[in-house]
């Protein structure tokens, strides 16, 4: 399927550096539990094995086995001094030459006249009871013992865990980040000068209280950082940590949440005991919404017992702990929507700082941070780099970097050169290049008219973005792509731009109308993206006369993608449902006649647009214009 691709993305990172010095030492950290303790279960099973096994290791028994034939034969002789049986008919003793013995007397056959001819040769004998020793009856307990040992000491954990004790479920799993905390510090997170001021604040207020206390202010109980998925914000939480000389106490949401019941309450109340214990103190709560979801009734159905159990103790603990205890809570997640409300009431969460994707002058820093320590050629220019990654989140750039390098590795260089990033991007937006999927001479010139297509309306249109690379090399799930970078950071869309737009995404389309007088499967992935476009046109902009100003779009922040409306029934009839279909057809079959003119009239450029892409695989924007600038077009 041949589809057009608009560069996108999701932010800001940066590297660790050493922290300040002469920084206050932070307080001592509880005393580790003795190393002794555990080799005591080892000890305990080594000395029971010693016990069991001394007997045959160490008894120096070199008792020769007699049959009982040979036995009485040596009876009969006379060479038998001493024997001793059991009541089992075991015999051991030594004959008269010293050699000791064992055997075994039949039990049919009785012992009267084996004992009348040791009585005729002299040999004394002594009678004893099987087993009747103390370590034979403790021997033969033991396994009982030992079961019955590890059912009692198991019932014991069980207890001590259930009740919150020491290694039990109750405990909070929480990693207190003191004595050495992260290197990271607010001045190496590049950009987001707004969100580290918010944050720096609360550091601030845990430094020196007094400041705040003299003009009346209160500290914030509470700072949610709220953005898309690879924005930086546990990249902000730590270099809270290493910016405050306090104790950091950090956990994800889902650490609370166990399969019993109570369990997840129980760990956040030890949570905030530990932070009492140490504060001043930040607890900082990665992924907030795993635990911090609406509860039953609300828009996002769902929620159980022990969820809304550990929601309600976070609640209590967040309005019960003193404001002049020095503890705040930071939390991070990407769902707010998902959030419930009383969670983020002011008193439990009083800021909500937003954390979004990076400008292109933040991009820029962020690519320099990630290209420190990497051999980049004098060519590559990061502030290109960053004008041509719009939507790029940090973990992006920092994948691009790094994609770059493995590139450079593959092709036997040390250094990253410009065409290392630009197949890096590739890489990122599209998919791994397929240089084994050959297409048909009829595929390989009908992706050829499909991409020219979208190149010449993306150059002739006035407020389309410029075209900086068309290709009809297949990677990933296209086999070709028309690629247009901003040559600013937008804000603002305005209606010319997106009707502009419109037409680009339907150019393929209307290339092949031309040229072969038919569509095909191709333009699938664009007539998609142009209806989604179209649809909040009408539904959500208000650019539709028929439907008038009025918007359905939905208030709630979604990072994830979903549509919030798809949780709740749509806010408008039926009949106004039928009006935006029927203006969304409107506006693209207006897009694709506009297309189909324009390049009916340049006929000319469009033939020699796919010729010299069948040549050439991949061309620039400047080839692009040139085609469009040289003469011979003709009407058709």
């Amino acid at each position: 399927m041949i589809t057009r691709v608009r560069l996108s993305g999701r932010h800001a990172t940066g590297t660790a550096k050493p922290g300040p010095p002469n920084e206050p030492p932070p307080p001592s950290a509880p005393p580790p539990p003795p190393a002794w303790r555990r080799w005591l279960i080892p000890i305990g099973i080594m000395i029971v094995a010693l016990w069991l096994l001394a007997p045959q290791l160490f008894g120096g028994s070199s008792a020769k086995p007699y049959p009982y034939s040979d036995f009485v034969a040596k009876v009969s002789a006379g060479q038998v001094k001493a024997v001793t049986i059991d009541d089992q008919g075991g015999v051991t003793g030594s004959l008269k030459d010293g050699t000791k013995f064992v055997t075994q007397i039949p039990t049919a056959l009785g012992a009267g006249q084996l004992e009348t001819q040791l009585r005729a040769g002299g040999a004394q004998i002594t009678a004893v009871q099987a087993g009747s020793s103390f370590l034979s009856i403790i021997l033969s307990f033991l396994p009982l013992l030992l079961l019955i040992g590890l059912f009692v000491w198991t019932g014991r954990r069980a207890q001590q865990s259930l009740a919150g004790g020491i290694g039990g479920f109750g405990r909070s799993a929480a990693k207190i980040i003191e004595a050495e905390r992260p290197t990271t510090r607010l001045g190496d997170v590049a950009g987001y000068d707004g969100v580290k001021q918010e944050i720096s604040e609360v550091v601030d207020f845990l430094r020196d209280p007094g400041r705040y206390a003299a003009v009346g202010a209160k500290p914030p109980r509470g700072v949610i950082m709220v953005g898309p998925p690879g924005t930086g914000k546990t990249l902000l939480a730590r270099a809270v940590a290493g910016e405050a000389a306090v104790p950091f106490l950090s956990v994800t949401g889902s650490a609370f949440v166990e399969m019993f019941v109570g369990v997840g309450a129980s760990r956040v109340r030890d949570l905030f005991a530990d932070a009492r214990k140490r504060a001043p103190s930040i607890i900082f709560i990665d992924e907030i919404d795993a635990i911090g979801g609406r509860r039953s009734g609300g828009v996002v159905a769902g929620g159980n017992d022990e969820r809304e159990q550990t929601l309600n103790q976070l609640l209590s603990e967040m309005d019960g702990f003193d404001q002049s205890s020095g503890i705040v809570v930071l939390a991070a997640t990407n769902r707010p929507e998902t959030l419930d409300p009383a969670l983020l009431r002011p008193g439990r969460f009083d800021r909500q700082v937003t954390v979004p994707l990076p400008n292109q002058s933040e991009r820029a820093a962020i690519l320099a941070v990630h290209a420190e320590g990497k051999n980049l050629d004098p060519e590559v220019d990061l502030d290109v780099l960053a004008r041509a990654t719009p939507g790029f989140s940090g973990a992006d750039l920092a994948n691009l970097v790094n994609e770059a390098a493995i590139n450079a590795v593959r092709a036997g260089r040390t250094t990253s050169s410009a065409h290392d990033f630009d197949t890096a991007r590739d890489r990122v937006l599209l998919g791994r290049r397929e240089t084994s999927n050959a297409l048909l001479p009829q595929e390989r010139q009908s992706v050829a008219v499909h991409e020219s297509g979208h190149a010449l309306l993306a150059t002739l249109s006035e407020h389309a973005d410029p075209v900086a690379k068309v290709t009809i090399l297949p990677a990933g799930m296209t086999l070709g792509v028309t690629e247009q970078l901003p040559e600013a950071e937008r804000h603002l869309y305005s209606e010319s731009y997106l009707t502009d737009l419109l037409a680009v995404r339907l150019g393929g389309r209307a290339a092949e109308l031309v040229v072969f007088g038919e569509g095909s499967t191709g333009a699938a992935n664009d007539l998609a993206s142009a209806t989604q476009l179209a649809t909040r046109m009408v539904r959500d902009f208000g650019l539709s006369p028929a439907l008038g100003p009025v918007g359905y779009s939905s208030t709630s922040l979604s990072f994830l993608g979903e549509d919030a409306d798809d949780f709740r029934r749509k806010p408008y009839s039926e009949r106004t449902q039928q009006i935006i279909d029927e203006e969304v057809a409107r506006l693209l079959g207006e897009a694709e006649k506009r297309a189909v003119d324009l390049l009916r009239t340049h006929r000319g450029a469009l033939d020699r647009l796919a010729a010299l892409l069948i040549e050439h695989e991949t061309v620039d924007g400047d080839a692009v214009s040139g085609v469009l600038r040289a003469p011979c077009d003709r009407d058709v």
